[in-house]
């Protein structure tokens, strides 16, 4: 997220001041908690996701602490953002959220969304 964009040349178009100001990380919040819906809260990773039209599915690789969780988001049922399942491990977690734990393990969550 550059401040300014040098218009002089020879250096038109380069961009400066790109991790100086505050913007990176307002990009990242809008990415990781509005676009993904990405909410932790202690030791629950709620799922509030608010994906683009034409996105089918993404993939999330979250750490949480020494523990990664794969997130598969998929789209199910003709749309929608609405978190219909999700499973860790190919246990229902009971709600739009996953339980966390530092256990150093690979887990695996498929969010399924729908109308």
């Amino acid at each position: 997220m550059p401040r300014d964009i040098l218009a002089a040349p020879p250096h038109r178009g380069r961009g400066g001041w790109t991790w100086y100001t505050g913007s990176a990380g307002w990009m990242y919040r809008l990415a990781v908690e509005t676009l993904l819906g990405l909410r932790l809260e202690a030791d629950k990773l709620w799922l509030e996701p608010l994906l683009p039209d034409e996105w089918e599915s993404c993939r999330v690789h979250y750490r949480f602490r020494e523990t990664f969780y794969h997130l598969a988001f998929r789209r199910v049922g003709g749309g929608g953002d609405r978190v219909v399942r999700v499973s860790e491990d190919g246990r229902d977690s009971g709600g739009p959220f996953i339980s966390l734990a530092d256990d150093r393990a690979d887990h695996h969550v498929e969010v399924l969304l729908g109308a």
